[in-house]
């Protein structure tokens, strides 16, 4: 029995500069940084031929063609796995279309249980390629790179997307204090919302594939709030940090009217009216989670509750995609 788990993820700055209709042409730069909720994946041989798959359906298969899961179908055949007696079990910490990246971090997990199960050792760098390369261009999702990068890498990572594809990849330099007080004062809560991040996305796709001037002009603005916000994070500087943070969710509400709704607005000011400094939806909008930069956590963590919203604490998760029994 093999068993794989993926890390989940927060946006830390440039959010939405990591998809090709907008890197390929000018470039693109995030932070993202890994949460300790994670995606399990497990594997297994059946004693009887045929695929039983477990995720929030129970799927039965002849072959790899017939498997109506699409991540499963292309993952299966990009990773060359021969075997036609697999069980294949999904668990999630947090449920899907909440913000966190977990469809990335889902393939990402995946992929490393089927290549431990062909005995193959597979780098960060190529783990997330491969992630992408299912979901950008086999199921031609418009969707990012992030999530592939920062659940294969784990940590609080910089990542930049090239023209070419290439993405190069770094820790970000981050004190240790900072790092724990960053992590002490980040806090997410739970909107209700579920949404599909490929259906929000898909309006920023088209538009920048069509080099809308508005478009283009809103996403050059957040990379440079990303590098922005790398310098304030690398430089200690984390009121800084939050202050960007709200920049962003005020720039990111302009890409489209479906990016938030009047419940987000009203928690949001409530939440900055109550001991936040910053903060944004995490994900491609619409719903999922709040993030907030907090002076006064116990402040804002009683308004918020008072607002029936759930908090989930998290910690920061740095080894990444990983493989726990084989």
């Amino acid at each position: 029995m093999i068993i794989t788990r993926s890390p989940l993820r927060i946006s830390l700055g440039g959010g939405g500069t990591d998809l090709p209709s907008y890197y390929r042409a000018h470039g693109g730069f995030l932070i993202a940084a890994a949460i300790d909720r994670y995606i399990y994946i497990n594997v297994h041989r059946r004693f009887v031929d045929g695929f039983l798959l477990k995720y929030s359906h129970l799927e039965e298969a002849a072959t790899v063609e017939d498997i109506k899961h699409p991540i499963i179908r292309e993952a299966l055949k990009l990773a060359g796995v021969e075997e036609r007696n697999l069980e294949i079990t999904s668990m999630a910490d947090i449920p899907a279309g909440t913000g966190l990246g977990s469809s990335g971090s889902f393939t990402t997990a995946l992929l490393k249980a089927l290549h431990a199960l062909r005995k193959n050792l597979v780098h960060p760098a190529e783990l997330a390629e491969q992630a992408c390369h299912i979901e950008l261009e086999k199921l031609r999702e418009p969707i990012g790179k992030q999530d592939q990068y920062i659940s294969a890498y784990g940590g609080i990572t910089c990542f930049k997307f090239l023209s070419d594809d290439r993405v190069e990849a770094w820790p970000l330099k981050i004190s240790e204090e900072t790092l724990y007080n960053l992590e002490d004062n980040l806090l997410l809560f739970f909107t209700g919302y579920a949404r599909s991040a490929s259906t929000i996305l898909r309006e920023q796709d088209d538009r920048s594939k069509q080099a809308d001037q508005a478009m283009i002009e809103n996403l050059d603005f957040v990379k440079q709030l990303g590098q922005q916000s790398q310098a304030a994070l690398e430089s200690d500087d984390l009121s800084e940090f939050a202050r960007l943070m709200d920049v962003h969710w005020q720039r990111k509400k302009e890409r489209s009217q479906n990016m938030s709704n009047p419940d987000i607005n009203a928690w949001y000011d409530c939440a900055m009216a109550n001991g936040a400094l910053g903060g944004k939806v995490i994900g491609a909008g619409s719903g999922g989670f709040l993030m907030f930069y907090a002076k006064d956590k116990s402040r804002l963590r009683h308004a918020m509750r008072e607002k029936g919203l759930k908090e989930v604490r998290f910690r920061f998760d740095f080894e990444g995609t990983k493989i726990l029994n084989q």
